[in-house]
């Protein structure tokens, strides 16, 4: 539990300083464009902590049920996609 507060405390935390960073620099333009590049920012910043957090993610499949290698879904029967 304790990994899943720290893994998420990391992810908004890239989310932050991408959306801070977004915010300054769109406020050498304009009022409005700080707003879109806080946005912006923050989207970046969360992407780039999903991507850095890979596979063990939030949403991971953990019993590898769709990811039989012999065409089943882990119930024995045959998967409609494969």
């Amino acid at each position: 539990m304790r990994s899943r507060i720290r893994t998420a405390v990391s992810r908004a935390k890239y989310a932050a300083v991408g959306a801070a960073v977004g915010a300054a620099v769109g406020g050498l333009w304009s009022r409005n464009a700080a707003s879109t590049g806080g946005a912006l920012g923050g989207l970046a910043g969360a992407t780039l902590a999903e991507l850095k957090s890979g596979a063990g993610g939030v949403f991971a499949d953990d019993d590898g049920a769709d990811a039989n290698d012999d065409g089943t879904n882990g119930d024995g029967e045959t998967d409609a996609a494969a």
